[in-house]
């Protein structure tokens, strides 16, 4: 183990590396404000021919908008290769229920707009609805969450888009998709499915994406919950970013039983680490 003020790493291998996939909130920014780092480090990826994709659970942006905000802040991004919860979803809504199944959808207009692209009607009466889906909603009400308690008393099938249950705003942490989805699902006594990570379908969408395989590919993220061990759990290497949600008395408190592949204070202490352990020749292993 290599440790400074900066860096941890405990089983990083870089060399091995064809594709990075990294969280967006709390990795490329906080907020409104770009992390320090980012644009470099995403430069830094692709002079190494390293394909890069961002995979976050945050069901309000669509991809387009992501790819549009990296742009801006210098960050090239190939839009194929974001995946967001709100994509995955409509996926699964897709391969599971027939177009015309009516939802109901606590969730941001984005989602509730790509749903209805794939032909998923929004209706309000609880005798119609067939699935409820729950994701972030910046305007949540309490009749927004009575209507969805009352389509799962009677038998909706429920599903989140993810389950985390705050995000990295600029001015702190905000609530995130996950606390609403536990309200309902302590209201209602059932449990939703999930789509976002570390749900192995987020991460199945991304290597389908990304096209490499998961022991070649980092998952760079800012949350254990979630983006290490969800990573790990589909058998991709992951290192943490310790610009969001995780901090490192959480990492190194008592009984965390997560432990990422490596450590960072940040994408610059991350860059500077991989710089020291491969060369510019061989940062892509052969096949």
């Amino acid at each position: 183990m290599n440790a400074t003020t900066k860096t941890t790493i405990f089983s990083l291998d870089f060399r091995q590396l064809r594709a990075v996939l990294l969280d967006m909130d709390g990795v490329l920014w906080r907020g409104s404000q770009i992390i320090p780092g980012a644009p470099e480090f995403i430069r830094f990826l692709h002079d190494r021919h390293i394909v890069v994709g961002l995979a976050s659970n945050n069901s309000s942006r669509a991809p387009a908008e992501a790819a549009e905000r990296c742009r801006r802040a210098g960050i090239e991004v190939d839009v194929e290769h974001i995946i967001w919860s709100g994509i995955v979803t409509a996926d699964e809504m897709a391969r599971t229920y027939p177009s015309g199944t009516p939802i109901y959808v606590v969730g941001s207009p984005t989602l509730i707009g790509i749903l209805d692209e794939r032909g998923y009607p929004m209706v309000a009466d609880p005798k119609e609805v067939r699935v409820v889906i729950v994701g972030y909603d910046s305007s949540v009400n309490y009749q927004k969450l009575t209507i969805g308690l009352r389509c799962l008393l009677n038998g909706a099938d429920f599903i989140g888009t993810n389950a985390d249950p705050t995000f990295p705003a600029t001015d702190g942490l905000a609530p995130g998709a996950g606390s609403l989805i536990a309200a309902l699902e302590t209201a209602s006594g059932r449990k939703a499915r999930i789509m976002g990570k570390p749900a192995a379908a987020m991460f199945r969408a991304a290597l389908a994406r990304l096209g490499t395989e998961a022991a070649h590919t980092l998952m760079i993220g800012d949350r254990l919950d979630t983006d290490i061990l969800g990573a790990q759990q589909a058998g991709l290497p992951a290192a943490l970013v310790l610009t969001g949600v995780t901090t490192r008395a959480e990492l190194d408190a008592p009984g965390q039983s997560i432990k990422p592949d490596g450590v960072f204070d940040d994408l610059i202490a991350l860059q500077t680490a991989w710089n020291q352990t491969s060369s510019a020749t061989n940062t892509v292993p052969t096949p």
